[in-house]
């Protein structure tokens, strides 16, 4: 008996990580700008913050699309895995990973790693609830106090490392699942995704970076 096909086949699941993917990289790119009003001092990037909260559908429609975005990039990405896997249950006596660039051979584990830092990321900079002293109002403050920590920027860095190599994969990617990869335009692309991703991971890491190094201090009492 023919075993059944499955809803989605892989072709599918692949575009749904690619829209998806789409959606998360905006926002990235998007959450990057708005940060960088921490340079302008805490009244710029407090009312940046203020502006957010006044627009609650916005805001909460924002959420709920990137909630949902997450969601489905997931589950995608698992069920590929688990198909890769079930594909060649015997793994290989010798792998030769030389076609295979770095970025693509650390997919799947950047992945998990990112998702466990964007929970710790919204309960300590959204929520609030594992900040030492959170306030709804100063998030000036409340960005200064968590890079104080050294622990946390460090950890706040690496995330911020595997961030990259994943945007640099999964956005060529996805312009390969979308059929928008040509030969002639393939080594340009990897230029310019590569100038991005590393741009968003060396803005992105400043952040604690200034603040462990002084350049972005407390506001004085």
């Amino acid at each position: 008996m023919a075993s059944e096909k499955p809803v989605l086949g892989s072709i599918a699941l692949k575009s749904v990580m690619a829209l998806t993917g789409l959606v998360l990289y905006g926002f990235v790119f998007v959450h990057m700008v708005g940060n960088l009003q921490l340079y302008s001092g805490p009244e710029k990037i407090n009312k940046y913050g203020a502006l957010l909260k006044s627009l609650p559908p916005l805001l909460w429609g924002t959420r709920i699309t990137l909630l949902v975005a997450v969601a489905l990039h997931a589950v995608a990405a698992f069920i590929l895995w688990r198909r890769n896997l079930a594909a060649r249950p015997v793994g290989y006596d010798h792998q030769n990973f030389q076609a295979a660039k770095v970025t693509s051979r650390t997919m799947y584990w950047t992945g998990p790693m990112i998702g466990l830092f964007v929970v710790y990321h919204l309960l300590h900079l959204t929520v609030g609830s594992v900040h030492p002293s959170f306030s709804h109002t100063d998030v000036y403050s409340n960005l200064v106090t968590a890079f104080s920590n050294p622990a946390v920027s460090i950890f706040y860095i690496l995330a911020m490392v595997a961030l990259g190599f994943h945007l640099f994969h999964g956005a060529f990617s996805l312009f390969q699942t979308l059929g928008l990869k040509t030969p002639k335009y393939e080594k340009p692309l990897k230029v310019v995704l590569m100038a991005v991703s590393t741009v968003i991971v060396v803005v992105n890491i400043s952040f604690p970076i200034a603040v462990l190094a002084g350049l972005v201090r407390p506001v004085a009492s």
